[in-house]
């Protein structure tokens, strides 16, 4: 899939084990658990999608309103933008000197002020996740 020049998405947090995890989970085929790696996922880049909305510039809303968190079984992501609503993403967070845009990067600060609580998230979930999964073994 081509990544949208309008869409803002920051950062990287690695977790190590999750591809044992996800190999697990695999063999066992069970869709309530892939759905919970799912959630658990979603919930941490929550956290970071909350501070950023409180970050971001508002002028009517609609930047601050296109700021989502997703989860999928490998990742997590924060978005902000769209190619249709919201095209300025990408110069509010990344600044346009030609045009004296400075750079307010809303996403980056948030990622920056709330990782330590992400990777609590992270452990915290996670560390339930591998119970389930031992009990079905």
């Amino acid at each position: 899939m081509a990544r949208k020049k309008n869409l803002v998405s920051v950062g990287k947090i690695e977790v190590e084990g999750i591809r044992s995890l996800q190999k697990q989970l695999r063999t066992l085929d069970d869709k309530a658990l892939k759905a919970e790696l799912r959630k658990v996922n979603k919930d941490a880049a929550t956290i970071v999608a909350d501070e950023a909305k409180n970050l971001v510039p508002v002028r009517s809303g609609r930047l601050k309103a296109s700021i989502g968190a997703r989860g999928g079984q490998r990742d997590a992501s924060v978005k902000a933008g769209s190619e249709a609503r919201v095209p300025y993403a990408g110069p509010i967070h990344f600044g346009w000197a030609a045009r004296n845009i400075r750079p307010q990067p809303f996403l980056y600060d948030a990622l920056g002020k709330k990782w330590k609580e992400v990777y609590g998230a992270y452990e915290k979930n996670m560390a339930n996740l591998v119970k389930k999964v031992n009990k079905r073994k």
